[in-house]
């Protein structure tokens, strides 16, 4: 019997709100954990002894390490070989970020110079309306978010009269040459001028920042389209609308006050777009490290430890490919996702993809569950698929996966594009999984 569903499209204008205040997985996880702060969840330190009633006793507990999270709700009754069960995401996406000397220009332009991260759709960032937000690491050892939110750089497009050829070649863009943004004018380059300009902008003294880890990113804000406005466009769902939807999911585990036969997890981590390959990604240990933590916190042994991975489930939610109206040949024939046709179960038998029968059996009881339709996601055979986190948690930490997520247009776009409904659609799934 389906479950009521608990999110609605109120779910939807809270995920618009969210990807407005995450201009960074920096600011992601910010948002995130004052969002658990609010229903009891409490932070722990990953300097701190866990066998302390801080980080032994039940209810709801998180860890934040850069731009990662992983929060977890450990019921009352729970055993140390409890199983978990998983909601993985990621916090980045494909962005221009700063360089470590920023301050450039040329022919009377004063520019910021920009490193590409990720596999961007790189025509879509020009002339945007930029911001620049991200961290700051302080010569006293701390760190501060920053967030310039509002027009401040630009990369500006050739005008056609000086390329005659790209309507009928195609634009070509050089990643060193032809995305370095402008933000003023002026011959001099003054070196420290974009880094004492945020300063002032964050409220710091004057060369109090020795480190940055900064980005631009566009301003404008996520809205409704369409005639009905069936759809949503903004920037960042790749993947944040994964992890919105996974922090309401485990809140809404924890404070359901039904008993659960699991230790709900969310766990969303940086570098993805990258590989991963970081101290704050999936290949790294923080989710094994974490849990493992947890279980020998609550008085557990390695074998309980052991017996808890064996009947952990996650599911790894990211954005998939929607069919697209005027590129129907690129997917598999019979395999279209829709807009607002709920999750997309993702399979590929190579394994760039983590799902398999049983997998997508445990997805099927949730999605049936929360009352919830989904679809499957299967790449055209002569196209190469992408992959996700997942793969890497099931070999990493040995334990079932389960590859999901919302079908998308657009993907690595400033501006991507989902059905409206498909985010709380994705939520409520989520959510019957955590309390399953």
């Amino acid at each position: 019997m389906s479950a009521p569903s608990r999110f609605d499209r109120g779910h939807t204008d809270d995920l618009m709100t969210f990807l407005a205040a995450s201009p960074t997985p920096y600011h992601a996880v910010a948002n995130a954990a004052a969002r658990l702060e609010k229903a009891g969840f409490r932070q722990v330190a990953e300097t701190d002894a866990w066998d302390t009633p801080a980080g032994t006793g039940t209810g709801g507990r998180y860890v934040l390490r850069g731009g990662a999270i992983i929060a977890w709700y450990v019921p009352e009754g729970a055993e140390p070989h409890t199983p978990f069960r998983i909601v993985g995401a990621h916090t980045d996406s494909p962005s221009l970020r700063i360089k470590p000397q920023p301050d450039s220009g040329a022919h009377g332009f004063r520019q910021v110079a920009v490193e590409i991260y990720g596999g961007p759709l790189m025509n879509s960032w020009l002339d945007r309306d930029l911001g620049i937000a991200g961290r700051l690491s302080l010569r006293d050892g701390s760190t501060a978010l920053v967030n310039v939110d509002r027009p401040l750089l630009r990369v500006p497009q050739l005008a056609i009269h000086l390329d005659r050829t790209v309507s009928t070649d195609g634009l070509k863009l050089d990643k060193q040459r032809h995305l370095q943004p402008v933000w003023g004018l002026g011959d001099d380059v003054r070196e420290g001028d974009l880094i004492a300009f945020l300063e002032e902008e964050a409220g710091l003294p004057a060369g109090s920042v020795t480190g940055w880890d900064l980005m631009a990113y566009p301003v404008e804000p996520p809205a409704y389209l369409g005639r009905d406005r069936e759809l949503v466009a903004g920037p960042r769902m790749d993947n944040l609308l994964s992890v919105h939807a996974g922090t309401a999911a485990l809140i809404a585990a924890a404070t359901s006050g039904a008993p659960l036969p699991h230790i709900p997890v969310l766990a969303a981590f940086d570098h993805e777009e990258t590989g991963s390959q970081s101290d704050t990604g999936a290949d790294g240990p923080l989710l094994g490290t974490v849990l493992e933590r947890s279980v020998l916190a609550r008085g557990g042994t390695f074998e309980d430890r052991a017996r808890a991975f064996a009947g952990t489930v996650c599911l790894s939610s990211d954005t998939g490919h929607a069919v697209h109206p005027n590129y129907a040949e690129r997917h598999d024939p019979t395999h279209h996702p829709r807009l607002n046709g709920g999750p997309i179960l993702k399979v590929n038998v190579n394994n760039r993809y983590a799902t398999d029968g049983s997998g997508r059996a445990l997805f099927a009881a949730a999605c049936e569950r929360a009352g919830v339709p989904y679809q499957t996601f299967v790449s055209h055979n002569s196209m190469p698929c992408g992959t996700t986190i997942g793969p890497i948690t099931a070999a990493r930490h040995g334990i079932t996966t389960v590859d999901i997520g919302v079908a998308i247009l657009s993907m690595h776009s400033v501006r991507e594009l989902c059905g409206a409904d498909d985010p709380f659609l994705l939520a409520n799934a989520l959510a019957a999984f955590l309390e399953g």
